[in-house]
């Protein structure tokens, strides 16, 4: 009698030999199920996309611009372990029906595109350019994986607009973290928070993106074509793309200055 209580305690201990799931382990299974769901290796290797559809941009609430808007983003060749703050990607900004409004983000700066020159970005447009691209989960799994110091940690489950989602931190080595919501349906992401710091007066910003409407886009790869972002509660910006290409023949100088561009008086 003894050794079989002896037996059913250490079974009981040890689960049988089964170990529970960490924080950890199942953020980062949560994580590559998303990756798999987004297309796996077919993600992982888009080396471009070209995004066609319209925006609006809200000012407390109200409708304060809207336009026609063809975003281009190129993928940098990615390092086998990023390292921190690595930006790997350049984008072109294309607005209005003849596309003759652009902003490009290119090697860590910016320039707004005109007739009369290109007139480089300030410091705080760039760094929030560079602070919203290292925390969008789509750059974080297409880029990022593999950085040092960079972890997943469930937050476990929950519901959003009432389906059922596992919620991740994801934290990098400076303890920046973006929080992802993902449907357990789907597998796909809905919505992801980060903070930062207005660059002004320092106060605390709550930066939320909500995706939507995934359709297949090529080889396999979803993309959300509806993105929706928030800041402090409300309402900034809205995108609806009618059309979303991947891996498609971009020339390279589609991401730099042209040659004998003039440079004009950088913004304040």
């Amino acid at each position: 009698m003894r050794t079989l209580w002896a037996a059913l305690l250490v079974a009981g201990l040890t689960g049988g030999g089964a170990r529970a799931e960490t924080s950890q382990e199942k953020g980062k299974r949560v994580v590559d199920e998303a990756l798999a769901a987004l297309g796996g290796q077919a993600f992982l290797t888009m080396r471009n996309r070209v995004e066609t559809g319209r925006i609006y941009g809200f000012y407390h609430e109200k409708l304060s611009g809207l336009g026609v808007d063809s975003l281009y983003t190129d993928y940098l060749p990615r390092p086998d372990r990023p390292e921190p703050g690595f930006l790997g990607v350049r984008v072109r900004d294309a607005r209005g029906k003849k596309q003759d409004d652009v902003i490009l983000y290119t090697e860590g700066t910016g320039y707004e595109l005109t007739y009369r020159g290109a007139r480089p970005l300030t410091d705080i447009l760039v760094k929030q350019f560079k602070v919203g691209t290292l925390h969008n989960f789509f750059y974080i799994v297409r880029q990022r994986l593999g950085e040092p110091g960079l972890i997943f940690d469930s937050r476990g489950s929950d519901f959003l607009e009432n389906r059922p989602i596992e919620i991740v931190d994801i934290t990098d080595s400076n303890n920046d973290t973006v929080t992802v919501y993902f449907d357990q349906s789907t597998k796909l992401p809905s919505k992801q928070v980060y903070y930062r710091r207005d660059p002004i007066d320092n106060t605390k910003l709550e930066e939320v993106t909500l995706y939507n409407k995934y359709r297949d886009v090529g080889g396999g790869v979803k993309w959300p074509l509806a993105m929706v972002r928030e800041r402090n509660g409300e309402k900034i910006f809205e995108m609806y793309s009618e059309s979303v290409e991947i891996n498609q023949d971009l020339k390279d100088s589609m991401f730099t200055l042209p040659q004998g561009m003039k440079i004009l008086k950088k913004e304040k």
